[in-house]
This record gives C-alpha cells, structure tokens and sequence, in this order.
C-alpha cells in the first residue's frame, strides 16, 4: 500500500528544520493542561535542586510528545539522550545508555511499550534506586554488579499506554495523556510554522489547512510543506484560500480530513458487511491492513469524528459516515 500523506506515523519527510521544534514551554502551542502541569513540577525540582520525576507521556502519534521531552530538558538546562524500545534489543543496550548519563540528564525512550519484558526489569531499578544491576560472566561463574547512577529523568513515549505492564507504569510519577488538538490550535500552528520557513499564508488558507489536518500537528506541518509547493509552482509563492485548496484535493484529502485510505476502511465495511457490527480481524484481511495499524493510525481519528463506533460485537460505520460518503443509509440504522 502506498505510503500515506495524512498518517500520524513518522515518516522520512518529517524531518523539517530544526528551528521548526518549539524549544521551551512558552513557545509549545495546545495541550494546555499538560504544559501547565509540566511547568509547575519542573520549577519545583530545580527550586528543590532535585531530578524531575519520571514523566510517561501517551497519546496517539503526531501529537508532540518527542517534542515535550525536548522542552523539559531545555526547561531543565540539561542534556537530552534518546533512544527507541524497539532498538534497546539486549541488556548491554540500555546498560550503555544509562551509564553514560551525567547528574539531572533526561533519557527519552520513545515506544516504551516496545521494550523487551526482561529487558524492562534492568529500568525497575535504575528509575526508582538510580542503580544499575547487570550479571557478568558465563553460568558457571556469573555475578551481579551493581553500578550506581546519577539521578536522572526517564521519559517515555508510547502510544499504547494499555500494553505497559503495571511495574513500569507505577515507576512514573508523572503521566500526562495528550489529546487532539483543536482546528483554532492547529492553526497557530500552521501560521507559525509559515513564519519559521518564511512562507506566507494567509488567514483562511490556514484555517482551511488546519481543518484538514486530523487534529494533528505532525499532518499540518507536512500538509503544509506540499501545499507551500502548489503555491510557489502554480502561484505566486503566497499561500491563499484557492491554492490551499487545490492542492488538498489533488492530494485526495477531503473536507474532512479523510483520504482514500479512510474511504477504503469505511466502504469496505459498508459493502463487504453491512455497515457492521464486524469484528476486527475481518476488516484487517478484508482491506490488507495490519490489525494493529487499523487501530493505531487509522481508528483512533475515525472513531474520534464520528464516522466509525466500537461495541461489543464489533466496529460499526455511522449515519454520518453514510452521508459524507454520499452512500444511501440503512433505515434501521441507529
């Protein structure tokens, strides 16, 4: 399957200019709730002069959580080192990477939930004693060492926060959920990555952007990049409401935020199973699709607009998928 423009997924593109990154929380825009909260626990530790408490961060993907733990280290005046679940593959692995953390450093480990279960018990200690155990040798004449490590922060990032186990949940003594963010956000959004790659657009044009975007920063700056391409190449270079337009739909993203791919998903279940109830599995094989990407890239905006509804027995396409869809509507339809 083609890769899609309007996934929350990361992909290769995404790696826009540095300066595009809000650095400190004055400048991170959304998430209103969080970043109050961020600010009062990270003034606390530096006035306390202690290691801010470990921060677990979930959501789905797109939303700027490798972006907040960037500000809490600037926030912090500390080194930020990273690292991905999937990549920690043996204990030497995270072994390395803790013990070259200096006093008050922050350890971004993104997709936590990917981190091998034998693997994650090596955390257990460092996050609650700063100390790290490690066995040396062969069987027959193996030891435990213990290393003590400077206090630092863990944070971690995940986007299925349901398949952490409970030791490592209970290790965090901040856990911030972050949620879509608002059309009105996400064009603030729009308007300052414009000012950052010095390319103008004007108000409509971001607002029409933004509403396309999925609640979504990671989509508005890569939507916003294809449609900056439209303006200089069929245009004058500056972004308006026409452009903004045209550009979205050739890129087949409707009014709605919805591409081809959404279509897919929601015909597939209309005409292969009635409109549902129909199990997950099915829609998987029926459209090609990963189980898990369904219900990590695909559900959560589906669900989250009102186009598709979970119950007991299955996932069911609504009135209102129906009628954007333009297909005629069961009349039992609930």
């Amino acid at each position: 399957m083609d890769e899609r423009m309007i996934t929350n997924e990361k992909l290769e593109e995404d790696v826009l200019e540095s300066n595009i990154r809000p650095r400190f929380l004055k400048d991170y825009i959304g998430q209103t709730e969080v970043k109050e909260n961020l600010d009062i626990f990270i003034k606390a530790a530096k006035m306390r002069e202690e290691s801010l408490d470990h921060v677990l961060l979930y959501g789905p993907p797109g939303l700027g959580k490798t972006t907040l733990s960037f500000i809490i280290a600037n926030e912090l005046e500390k080194d930020i080192k990273t690292a991905s679940g999937p990549a920690i593959e043996k204990s030497g692995d995270l072994a390395a990477i803790l013990s070259s953390l200096e006093p008050g450093d922050v350890l971004f480990i993104d997709e936590i939930h990917r981190i091998p279960r034998y693997i994650e018990e090596i955390l257990y200690s460092a996050m609650e004693d700063f100390t790290l155990e490690i066995v040396v040798g062969n069987d027959s004449s193996s030891k435990s060492i213990k290393i003590d490590l400077p206090p630092f922060t863990l944070v971690g990032a995940t986007t299925r926060a349901g398949d952490l186990t409970s030791p490592l949940r209970d290790r965090f003594g901040i856990i911030s959920k972050l949620q879509y963010y608002t059309i009105d956000e996400l064009t603030t959004i729009v308007k300052r990555t414009s000012k950052v790659l010095e390319c103008d657009i004007e108000e409509d044009a971001a607002y029409e952007l933004a509403r396309r975007s999925r609640g979504t920063p990671r989509i508005a700056n890569r939507l916003f990049k294809r449609v900056r391409d439209y303006a200089l190449v069929i245009g004058d270079g500056i972004i308006d409401l026409k452009i903004t337009k045209v550009a979205l739909d050739r890129l087949k993203v409707d009014s709605e935020g919805l591409d081809d791919t959404d279509y897919n998903l929601l015909k597939a279940i209309i005409e292969r199973f009635n409109g549902g109830p129909v199990g997950i599995e099915a829609i998987a094989s029926s459209i090609g699709e990963e189980q898990t990407t369904i219900e990590d890239v695909y559900e959560p905006y589906l669900l989250q607009r009102g186009f598709l509804k979970r119950t007991t027995r299955g996932r069911i396409v609504t009135r209102k998928a129906y009628e954007h869809l333009k297909i005629p509507c069961k009349e039992n339809l609930e």
